[in-house]
This record gives structure tokens, C-alpha cells and sequence, in this order.
């Protein structure tokens, strides 16, 4: 009685840990951490790997920028014209729920082509952890911008989260 009550806490803690592990949150242009002129996103968001249950946020002065999700097309040509969302908090979180590729542009008149604008590619979570081969830059500081920054706070979160699967599993066998 005893084993298989250990075993059920052991697969419950298990289950529990791994739903929290898998989901990081990413702020769009960390290590700055703004939506705002001057950033490579398309450095940054090749630096990240997304996957379902992950969400980004976007903070930004609402008097000064907004957050529109575009069709392709649109983020191509920088329409705001037929936005499929818009976000105007200045601290607004986007779930990424499903596997696919999403575009955002700010739609303040000349920012999207002056750089305001992020391609987000959600793939699966069996997919390798590093991106295969960089989002194009955008923007006009695109050639001289530095290097992406070092992995985020959000793929420690998950690192730190399966070691804590790992050692709570170990406590519960012993």
C-alpha cells in the first residue's frame, strides 16, 4: 500500500512540474526588455525558441506605440490597415498556443518601417533547441546591431525546473 501510494505521488508531482516547466514567458527585445526603436527583433526572436504555452509580452509607453497582429502580408508591406489584433496596455502578454508563425508590427505611423516589427515562430517542443537559421533582420540598424543576447531568463526557467523534477524524483525513490 505504502509503494503504490508513493508511486502515485511520484507520477502526480511528475505531472505537475512538467505543466509548469514546459510554458517560459519572453519580453519582446529583452535584454532591453522595450518595444521600442533601436532593436533588432529579428536578431532577437532568432535567438529564441517558442513553443506552444509560451507567451511574450510586450511593454511599451501606450502613448507612444501599440501592438497590431498582421497578416503576413501586412507586416510585408507594414499596413496596420486590417489588423488581426491590437494591443494598446503598454504591458500586453500574447499566449502562443499552437505552432505556426505570427507577425506584429507597431502601428503608429513610420515606426513598423523603421523597425517596430517581430516575426514570432512557434514550433513544436520536440524541435531542436537552438533555431536552425536566423529571422532576417529588420530595421534600418539591422547590419550593425550586436550580437543576440545570451539565452533568456525563460529557457533557465525550464533548465531549472526539469533539474527540480530530477531531484524531487530522486527524494520520492530514496
Amino acid at each position: 500500500m505504502a509503494a503504490a501510494m508513493k508511486t502515485t505521488l511520484l507520477v502526480m508531482a511528475a505531472m505537475a512540474i512538467l505543466s509548469t516547466a514546459s510554458a517560459a514567458t519572453y519580453n519582446v527585445g529583452e535584454p532591453a526588455g522595450e518595444w521600442g526603436f533601436g532593436i533588432n527583433y529579428g536578431s532577437w526572436a532568432s535567438s529564441k525558441q517558442f513553443i506552444p504555452g509560451d507567451s511574450i509580452v510586450f511593454k511599451y509607453s501606450p502613448q507612444a506605440h501599440d501592438v497590431l497582429e498582421v497578416s503576413k502580408a501586412d507586416y510585408d508591406s507594414c499596413s496596420g490597415a486590417s489588423p488581426m489584433t491590437t494591443l494598446k496596455t503598454g504591458n500586453d502578454i500574447v499566449a502562443l498556443p499552437a505552432t505556426g508563425t505570427r507577425y506584429f508590427i507597431c502601428g503608429i505611423a513610420g515606426h513598423c518601417s523603421a523597425g517596430m516589427k517581430v516575426t514570432i515562430d512557434v514550433v513544436s517542443a520536440s524541435s531542436p533547441s537552438t533555431p536552425s537559421s536566423p529571422a532576417p533582420a529588420s530595421g534600418p540598424s539591422a547590419s550593425n546591431s550586436p550580437p543576440p543576447p545570451s539565452p533568456s531568463a525563460a529557457t533557465s526557467v525550464r533548465v531549472t525546473a526539469g533539474l527540480g523534477l530530477v531531484v524531487l524524483l530522486a527524494g520520492l525513490m530514496a
